[in-house]
């Protein structure tokens, strides 16, 4: 069976500009061009208890490298819209990420907070709000552009997640050009797959590929919270996982910092969801998609010895 480990690590949590308000959206797109040296410590209170973790990121010139001290055997590096996970030295997943159709009207309205210092720095702080509920708190340093601090907020307002940088540097660190690794997979048009919805709950499929192997892989986002679904031929296992209960069925969730991860099988194999969107969120999310089934003592057991067969659907 396919380990999800060997699919993705961990998402980045940075807006899309398109979705936000114009100075705010300037200031986070200088920011992804901004070349800064970090550590990131993330807090959150999920429904299986507190997360937390350590993140060293380095940043240059649009290019990021993020690493953590929780997981030192896993590195992800991103820059000009892609993204490739290294576990161990050997590169196992990457995808291009693009930017989707910009909505007519941003998702997110954006409140105005007050001038800030952080970390001896001036910044400026921000509220997000969607369908009238405040969703997150973003403190944006001003030279920058860097995102200091994200506060996400689930239902009734309650902080979800925290994310703070404990250290920052505004130099330019050394990182290995994306250009001079590994060949990268190549992103299909999202038309050529149509199996996955356009839009889920108010998040847009932003970019889909299916790589050599057979691992399909969408992105959605609705300009601030993201989350990739993945779909194998093989059924997912999830380490560690608890068994979670909707009306659509049973998935197995494990909750790390900043992430939550969702593994379920249906007739045709495994299916997995990884994203940062708060808990009020995941069922109608996951009502969206290909919901859990069965698939049978033989579908699995002949999936289990050579990965699934048309001719069995």
């Amino acid at each position: 069976m396919r380990r999800l480990g060997a699919l993705v690590a961990f998402l980045v949590l940075v807006p899309t500009t398109s979705a936000l308000g114009t100075e705010l959206g300037e200031l986070l797109e200088r920011g992804r061009g901004a070349s800064y040296s970090a550590e990131q410590v993330i807090n959150c209170t999920t429904p299986d208890g507190e997360r937390d973790a350590l993140v060293r990121i380095d940043q240059a010139a649009g290019e990021i490298k993020l690493s953590s001290a929780v997981t030192e055997d896993v590195e992800v590096t991103a820059g000009s819209g892609e993204w490739t996970l290294t576990r161990q030295g050997d590169p196992v997943a990457g995808a291009s990420v693009g930017e989707g159709n910009p909505k007519a009207e941003p998702l997110y309205e954006v409140e105005d907070l007050d001038e800030v210092e952080y970390l001896g720095r001036d910044a400026f702080a921000y509220r997000l709000i969607r369908e009238g509920q405040p969703r997150a708190e973003l403190v944006v340093d001003a030279e920058t552009g860097a995102l200091l601090e994200t506060v996400t907020l689930g239902e009734d307002a309650e902080i979800y997640c925290q994310r703070r940088f404990v250290s920052f540097e505004a130099v330019t660190p050394l990182i290995e050009s994306l250009e001079s690794g590994p060949a990268q997979p190549a992103s299909a048009n999202v038309a050529a797959i149509p199996k996955l919805p356009a839009e889920i709950a108010g998040f847009e499929l932003l970019d889909q590929y299916e790589d050599e192997a057979g691992v399909r892989f969408a992105y959605y986002s609705d300009g601030f919270f993201s989350f990739a679904v993945f779909e194998t031929d093989q059924a997912v296992t999830l380490p560690g996982a608890t068994t979670f209960e909707l009306d659509s069925g049973s998935y197995r969730r494990v909750f790390t910092a900043g992430q939550v991860t969702y593994v379920w099988e249906t007739r045709e194999g495994g299916v997995a969801l990884v994203g940062d969107l708060p808990p009020d969120l995941h069922e109608a999310v996951l009502s969206n998609l290909p919901q859990p089934e069965d698939p049978g003592f033989f579908r699995r057991w002949w999936r289990s010895l050579f990965g699934w067969n048309p001719h069995l659907r």
